[in-house]
């Protein structure tokens, strides 16, 4: 009778096995598909062709194209009337668990508001956002050449400086758009420095215009970086 009972009880734990290696084998092929479709895309796309204004070969969710030094972040991004289709479709407009970057809804496409923030899934083959985290690393934030974030909007190209990096719960605050008056907007950049795991003794008194990235980091955790607008 035990022998039977845990004769049952590794069956049971050997189904289980199988059904979990099974479920794995599926995610890392999707996985490996998405890597694709993302390579395969950007083999079609490159900034001088989305920079073409009333090109209708293309997404005309194109908005520009965004690039972090020493990180494979270096794609064009998009914008939709809302912050959840690009979790869930490519540069294509297809369905795909590798989403795509994309500047917040609330933004316009020149990027002149206060705080423009661009979103992208954290990828575990380092596509998307998934190299975001590189900027956690003290070799990277104290690399000069890696604390300028390019983007070029219709052949206009934007030249943003790091003045804050860091990881923190999921929130609102740093997601903000639009502010009442100088006051207030001063204040909050003033606590995203004071976030910053690394003094970039930026001069944040006269900024205008500031990028936001964000993404996910380790469950309910984000990796931001702010940079402020410089040419």
């Amino acid at each position: 009778m035990i022998n039977k009972l845990k004769r049952k009880i590794k069956l049971i734990g050997v189904i289980a096995i199988v059904l979990l290696l099974s479920f794995n084998v599926k995610k890392i092929i999707k996985w490996k598909k998405d890597s694709n479709e993302i390579n395969n895309i950007l083999e079609k796309e490159n900034p001088k062709i989305i920079n073409k204004e009333n090109n209708k070969e293309h997404n005309k969710d194109i908005v520009g194209w965004l690039k972090v030094n020493n990180t494979n972040i270096d794609y064009p991004f998009v914008r939709h009337k809302d912050n959840k289709y690009y979790l869930t479709h490519n540069l294509n407009k297809e369905k795909s668990t590798a989403g795509w970057i994309f500047l917040d809804y609330r933004n316009n496409i020149n990027l002149k508001n206060k705080n423009s923030i661009i979103y992208g899934h954290a990828r575990k083959d380092k596509t998307m956002f998934g190299t975001l985290k590189y900027a956690l690393k003290k070799e990277w934030y104290k690399n000069k050449e890696n604390q300028i974030i390019n983007i070029n909007i219709k052949n206009k190209k934007y030249k943003y400086k790091i003045f804050s990096i860091y990881t923190i719960k999921k929130e609102n605050y740093y997601l903000q758009t639009e502010f009442k008056e100088d006051k207030e907007y001063r204040n909050f950049l003033n606590i995203l420095k004071g976030r910053s795991i690394y003094n970039f003794k930026v001069d944040i008194k006269k900024i205008n215009y500031i990028l936001t990235l964000s993404t996910c980091y380790k469950d309910d955790k984000r990796v931001v970086v702010h940079a402020k607008l410089i040419e």
